[in-house]
């Protein structure tokens, strides 16, 4: 139970990614729902003992809701945890995942906490990404995504969305850079967004990121249907960290959700491992791209 925080949280990612807040959250949650597991305590009874409901016990367990430091010390008194020291270092574990990180975008972005996704998503050893109708966005050219986000919502703040959208790319080039994986339908490479020009520098980036050894690009051609197997976009995130297990990440209208239990998983799996099936080899990915732009010369 006593093991080091910091390493744990050091495994899942770059060096700014460790001290991040949203993943700290992340990892504080696991912690203590493996105490109160191993305990035998119900998510009903934990409630009860912070004077809050199960669900409020549950996003605490995500990591999707700051933590009160009077809570975490009444739900380690009820799951038996005496040892001084070891409180000491909850205590000092969320005073760190309560403040503000790297990846803290203000609340003028439309998404519900996009910093639990980002630093999630930098942390990650592996991303696993399919987006049906369009081009996965760690994939997008800036010229690309100022188009895309200028036809979604024509909001003032599009180009600071593309200059963070380039933040989160580079986790893709870093030294120790996240493997990738990316499963594009052919209709959206076909797709030419932002004119001719803008299309081409996206298909000779796409083509120049499939041959990095960390990234795997695979298309579904036409006639398969990919959104017929799926007509949601997610993105499922896979941590070196062992105390981390696997989250899938999709987005509709009423905003993001993210899902973890075993059962929600096996459903998103099965989904990209048909998708993989159905799709062309990533070893002809490059040739499709080049053909794609020799075409439309």
């Amino acid at each position: 139970m006593g093991e080091d925080v910091s390493a744990v949280v050091g495994a899942c990612g770059g060096q700014d990614s460790a001290e991040d807040p949203a993943l700290l959250r992340r990892v504080l949650g696991v912690r203590l729902r493996r105490l109160r597991e191993a305990a035998g305590i119900s998510g009903d009874a934990a409630g009860r003992a912070i004077r809050a409901s199960h669900s409020k016990i549950s996003r605490l367990e995500a990591g999707r809701v700051s933590f009160r430091a009077a809570d975490v010390d009444d739900l380690l008194t009820a799951y038996g945890v005496r040892d001084v020291e070891l409180r000491n270092e909850y205590r000092r574990l969320v005073q760190r995942a309560n403040g503000i990180g790297r990846w803290h975008t203000g609340a003028d972005l439309t998404v519900e906490r996009p910093d639990t996704y980002l630093a999630l998503e930098d942390a990650a050893a592996l991303i696993r990404c399919y987006a049906p109708n369009l081009l996965p966005e760690l994939v997008w050219t800036p010229s690309y995504a100022h188009t895309v986000y200028t036809i979604a919502d024509r909001q003032p703040d599009i180009q600071r969305r593309v200059e963070m959208l380039a933040q989160r790319q580079q986790l893709l080039t870093r030294e120790d850079p996240s493997r990738a994986w990316f499963v594009i339908e052919e209709s959206a490479l076909r797709r030419p967004l932002g004119g001719a020009e803008v299309w081409q520098g996206q298909m000779e980036h796409l083509a120049e990121l499939a041959q990095r050894p960390n990234v795997t690009v695979q298309v579904v051609p036409d006639h398969v249907g990919g959104p017929a197997i799926s007509g949601t976009p997610f993105t499922v995130l896979r941590f070196a960290a062992p105390e981390l297990s696997d989250i899938a990440h999709y987005q509709h209208l009423a905003g993001p959700q993210f899902l973890e239990k075993p059962s929600e998983l096996d459903r998103f799996n099965a989904v990209w491992d048909r998708l993989c099936v159905c799709a062309f080899p990533p070893e002809r990915t490059t040739e499709l791209l080049d053909t794609l732009v020799d075409l439309s010369v």
